[in-house]
């Protein structure tokens, strides 16, 4: 019982509350004052949460929800002004083994996409929600290839009313003998799924492992970040912010290690015939991760339409890259017009972090949270205006 304030003793099953430590608050509050932003944007501390990964608000009742890589979802219950009153274990009974995805329906049922099995939770801010394994374990990946490394999915509802789901493989590069049956299993992929977990299907293939996806709401293609190829140099692969348009699409990996870079293992070998490359380059191992449109109408026009991402930021570079809120705008015909940085200051000078962001979700006021695994921490960026 990591989790628990001191002298704490949790009934079995019982829903824990996580204690917003005095200390780690004021540790966090003092971080985020070298956080810089755009002229008019703030960023505050919404909520302490251990290791703070997706998040999902509900649409029916703006409360978020947040999944982790350890065993727990945790629900931040805010109290109407952007303030966090207390931050509630959801469904501990469920038994959740990497519960890293958590969507909403509009309807406000809430999915949860763990290392290889979903389910749904009707009425997830009752004392009982319905709760319904939907992908039952070894129905999302063969359990023969459950593994830590890349398994964190994520989700989202389409507008066709499917239930979406990354599926990273766990190799750096995909050995050429596993190739054939992972293309068939969906591993390294976009899976989608009924709502109730029937009709599987594979969207698209060729992705090294994707935490991040969202739908553009104007023309519903669907955009993801993928995390490309270690070992290739400081400086190569980038990583990429895809579009799909249609079912079938073919992302190039494992023959490209990341944009047109090819990997030493594929490069003899001729990759599928019309591949689609990056809409964006990112920058190199910078860990692009959670992704989301932003729709709301509290942020200058300029963000209206566009991609806010997180980079979780590098383990393998030299000068170590990333902790960064990025933005992409979009052309008027859907495509990608160029990316910047948005916020940024979690990464010293020195090449220390302070804070790890991990995923971006707007909130019903317009306001965008950010997750921080690295600090347990969920913060929330708002406009003020000059």
């Amino acid at each position: 019982m990591a989790w628990a304030a001191a002298g704490t003793v949790w009934a079995q099953d019982a829903p824990r509350t996580y204690p917003q430590d005095p200390d780690a608050v004021a540790a966090v509050k003092q971080n985020l004052k070298n956080v810089k932003l755009p002229p008019g944007f703030k960023v505050e501390l919404y909520a302490m949460v251990p290791g703070a990964r997706a998040i999902a608000v509900d649409p029916t009742t703006g409360t978020a929800y947040v999944g982790t890589r350890k065993n727990a979802v945790w629900v931040l219950h805010d109290d109407g002004n952007g303030k966090v009153s207390q931050v509630t274990e959801f469904a501990p009974a469920s038994g959740f083994k990497d519960p890293n995805g958590v969507c909403f329906s509009p309807d406000g049922t809430l999915f949860v996409v763990e290392l290889n099995r979903i389910l749904s939770f009707t009425n997830p801010g009752s004392a009982t929600p319905g709760e319904k394994v939907i992908v039952p374990q070894g129905q999302l990946i063969p359990v023969g290839d459950e593994a830590y490394n890349h398994g964190a999915r994520v989700c989202r509802i389409g507008p066709d009313g499917k239930l979406y789901s990354t599926v990273g493989q766990h190799y750096n590069v995909l050995p050429p003998e596993k190739y054939e049956a992972y293309y068939k299993a969906g591993m390294g992929a976009i899976v989608r799924y009924n709502q109730d977990g029937s009709g599987r299907e594979i969207y698209a293939h060729g992705i090294r492992n994707s935490v991040g996806m969202d739908f553009n709401p104007k023309d519903k293609t669907l955009w993801f970040t993928d995390n490309q190829t270690d070992t290739l140099g400081d400086d190569r692969p980038p990583g990429e912010l895809d579009r799909a348009t249609r079912a079938g699409e073919d992302f190039g990996y494992p023959f490209y290690g990341g944009g047109h870079d090819r990997t030493v293992e594929y490069k003899d070998k001729t990759p599928p015939e019309g591949v689609i490359f990056p809409q964006v380059n990112l920058p190199p191992h910078a860990a692009d991760l959670g992704m989301s449109f932003y729709e709301g109408s509290s942020f200058p026009k300029k963000y209206v339409g566009g991609i806010f991402d997180a980079e979780h930021g590098s383990w393998v570079r030299k000068h170590p890259l990333g902790a960064r809120i990025m933005f992409t705008r979009l052309k008027p015909d859907g495509t990608a017009a160029g990316t910047e940085v948005f916020a940024a200051g979690w990464l010293t000078s020195d090449g220390q972090y302070k804070g790890r962001p991990v995923d971006v979700e707007p909130m019903r006021d317009g306001s965008l949270l950010v997750s921080d695994d690295f600090a347990s921490a969920v913060y929330r960026i708002s406009y003020v205006g000059k």
